[in-house]
């Protein structure tokens, strides 16, 4: 273990999330803790201040590392270029640069219809999730190309699949996909490694959907081929740690599906 210990991991929506029950119940959660395993520098981004307090809080004591937090929204009506601009810059400040950066932030109005959705429930989902990975891709660029670094984004089987009431969610994802894509194929030269990931884990935010919308949750959310949801650290934040990893560099441009610990490449 240690392997990016001395590197610097950005992760958008990276707050501490909790379940129910009480366990850790966010995916930048679980990614970050992982990253915090391997001894890397970490940076959180999201709009919650406590959240991203508490992931800090907790990852440093755990595991000894140095975590940066940072507030930042990016939202229709806003310089969203400047807020992604200034969290990197605070982060290549306090560590010198970034090695990796993860695009994991995504809010939603799920179980809304597409004939009921309105203009700002779906721009919710296209600036907190689409634009946000466009912005940061931009701003960590430089640093990720002398890094020769990776980037990791976050689509959804809900784009992949037409989830019922997931119309936002589902565009925001598919855009996040082509995006993916695309700079797999022009930041090659730079030896930057993209992928993007499509998880189904067990969550807070999954939780609240299932109490908030139960007709949809049941038309969209299944238990996996696998018996089991996902776990944000063990089985989406170790893959996020496996993709950044040098052996893996081979497989930019990939999209990595992951249903209850089973990853597939489609």
């Amino acid at each position: 273990m240690g392997y990016f210990k001395g590197k610097t991991v950005l992760i958008t929506g990276g707050g501490r999330a909790v379940l129910s029950d009480g366990r850790a119940g966010s995916i930048g959660y679980g990614i970050a803790t992982a990253y915090a395993k391997e001894g890397a520098n970490i940076v959180i981004t999201g709009r919650n201040v406590q959240k991203l307090q508490d992931a800090k809080e907790e990852l440093e004591r755990l595991y000894g590392v140095k975590v940066l937090p940072v507030q930042g929204d990016i939202a229709a009506g806003s310089d969203n270029a400047a807020t992604a601009k200034a969290v990197v810059e605070q982060a290549v400040a306090e560590f010198g640069g970034i090695d990796v950066l993860i695009n994991n932030a995504q809010a939603s109005a799920s179980g809304v219809t597409l004939a009921d959705h309105t203009t700002e429930q779906f721009d919710l989902a296209v600036y907190s999730g689409l634009y946000a990975a466009f912005y940061y891709m931009q701003a960590c660029y430089p640093y990720l190309a002398k890094a020769r670094g990776s980037v990791i984004n976050f689509a959804s089987g809900a784009g992949l699949f037409g989830n019922y009431g997931q119309c936002a969610y589902a565009a925001a994802k598919e855009g996040i996909r082509g995006l993916t894509r695309v700079a797999a194929t022009e930041w090659s030269k730079d030896g930057i490694n993209v992928n993007v990931v499509c998880p189904l884990a067990w969550t807070a935010q999954l939780e609240n959907f299932q109490k908030a919308y139960p007709d949809a949750f049941e038309k969209n959310v299944h238990t996996p081929p696998m018996g089991f949801f996902g776990d944000p650290e063990e089985h989406i934040g170790r893959v996020c740690v496996q993709l950044a990893h040098p052996d893996f560099k081979y497989m930019t441009g990939e999209t990595v599906t992951l249903e209850g610990g089973l990853g597939m490449r489609p």
